[in-house]
């Protein structure tokens, strides 16, 4: 058995948002994900890993192609192996509990609206063929 208080875990920073990864299960990780009004996390996709978001408190936007949710308390959102999504926080500071799983848990950025210093890296640029 592994436990946590996510309020106890949870870390903010003003300046990005926060994944602090809790535990390693198997082929998995299990994170609190702490955000700052108005973050917004890179455009992305784990190839090889589902990734799924629990809001606890808080809340914002998820975008994938297939469309926008809201994600509010009690919401879960469900990313498979290779969707891209983009996260957008709202006007409030949120806690989210992130679970990711599969055989390797990186993720290809192909943009970061919310961070005008990153650069994308060779594995990036691979991946997105630019």
């Amino acid at each position: 058995m592994i436990f946590f208080d996510l309020h106890r875990e949870q870390v903010f920073d003003p300046k990005t948002h926060v994944e602090k990864i809790l535990g390693r299960i198997g082929d998995g990780d299990v994170t609190v994900a702490c955000w700052e009004p108005g973050q917004i996390s890179p455009d992305h996709c784990h190839p090889f890993a589902t990734e799924i978001y629990y809001c606890v408190e808080g809340g914002g936007v998820m975008h994938s192609p297939q469309g926008s949710v809201d994600v509010v308390p009690g919401a879960f959102v469900v990313h498979p192996a290779g969707e891209m999504h983009e996260y957008v926080n709202g006007p409030t500071r949120t806690l989210l509990f992130r679970v990711r799983y599969g055989t390797d848990m990186s993720p290809r950025i192909r943009a970061w609206r919310g961070n005008p210093d990153w650069v994308p890296d060779a594995r990036d640029i691979e991946f997105f063929g630019g």
